[in-house]
């Protein structure tokens, strides 16, 4: 195995190439025209997986840019969005909890899931090394399709908090899935490093594999604190640059995407979010995600603002500015 605290250079990575969309453009017009180039399989009844945060957080996508993707966007009108509850005492512990924290973040603008309100549902693990099985919400299975709509930043165990780590942890229910990642040896967050991202990869590639090709992947890079919103009122203030908005129908590669823009910037733009996916060993979701055969490492990077010409990600981040946070 590769050293998983360090960074793998594009030209080092082997396999095919994907393709990966990127505009400028952070707005809901933004993410509804990155959702359209990958949505072609989005049919029936659809989830939208997001984070809808802790109450009041100051950085998780909008609630009201979702509202307004959802309402013009002929595949999401009929949506429901989905979560579960937390294995921490938070805001979202319990269902009843979890909805009113729904409610004060401004997502009670439609249908909400809570998919382990009632119970559980366990699915396959193929080739898992860590897991035959994953239990995740109950009502997960109820869906045709599945809108992975992701706030990409940092995360304070995971390194970073990507399409993966949205599903890997966010589909699986509260008190069993999510148990099952992370506690180890009598220590509800024993796990750590590798064996959490291969954990995490490995509760994800339930999810996918459940969906099969009614499933596709939006990070949203804005808002970058390397807390995670679980973190809510006390995430680490932002001092990464906004980006930018990605798409694809390959978690793999919309995740290495998203770190190898992180990974372009100047050192004093990125260094505190290479820190924290270097020192959790955060690389080793996106090697595994690969080595389970969820995607490629390598990809097209299709430039939206300029009629999908082929660029680099350093390309993608000349010229971003500074974080100033708007209010």
């Amino acid at each position: 195995m590769t050293d998983t605290t360090k960074y793998v250079p594009y030209e080092e990575r082997t396999g095919n190439e994907s393709i990966v969309y990127f505009t400028r453009d952070i707005s809901p017009e933004g993410i509804k025209k990155a959702y359209e180039k990958v949505s072609a399989n989005i049919t029936g009844k659809v989830a939208i997986k997001l984070h809808t945060g802790e109450k009041n957080g100051p950085n998780f996508t909008p609630a009201s840019w979702v509202k307004k993707v959802r309402e013009t966007t002929e595949s999401l009108k009929d949506s429901a969005i989905v979560e579960t509850n937390t294995l921490y005492d938070g805001d979202r512990y319990t269902t009843p909890e979890h909805l009113e924290t729904l409610k004060v973040n401004g997502w009670d603008f439609c249908p909400v899931d809570i998919m382990d309100a009632d119970g559980t549902v366990d699915l396959p693990v193929k080739g898992g090394k860590w897991f035959d099985h994953m239990t995740h919400g109950k009502t997960m299975v109820d869906y045709d399709s599945m809108f992975v709509l992701t706030h990409f930043k940092g995360h304070a165990m995971g390194g970073f908090g990507g399409s993966n780590k949205n599903i890997g942890i966010g589909c699986a229910d509260g008190r069993i899935g999510k148990a099952m990642i992370h506690s180890k040896n009598g220590n509800v967050w024993g796990v750590t490093e590798d064996e959490l991202m291969e954990k995490i990869t490995e509760s994800t590639k339930a999810t996918i594999d459940f969906f099969g090709k009614n499933i596709t992947y939006v990070n949203v890079m804005r808002n970058m604190s390397v807390s995670c919103d679980c973190e809510g009122t006390a995430a680490a203030p932002v001092v990464t640059p906004n980006v930018g908005i990605l798409a694809s129908t390959d978690i793999c590669a919309i995740d290495s995407a998203s770190v190898d823009l992180i990974y372009a910037m100047c050192e004093k733009d990125h260094k505190d979010l290479v820190e924290r996916i270097e020192s959790r060993h955060g690389h080793r979701q996106l090697s595994y995600m690969y080595e389970m055969g969820m995607g490629n490492r390598k990809y097209i990077l299709i430039d939206l603002d300029n009629d999908e010409a082929r660029i680099t990600p350093a390309k993608a981040v000349e010229g971003v500015k500074p974080f100033k946070l708007i209010k």
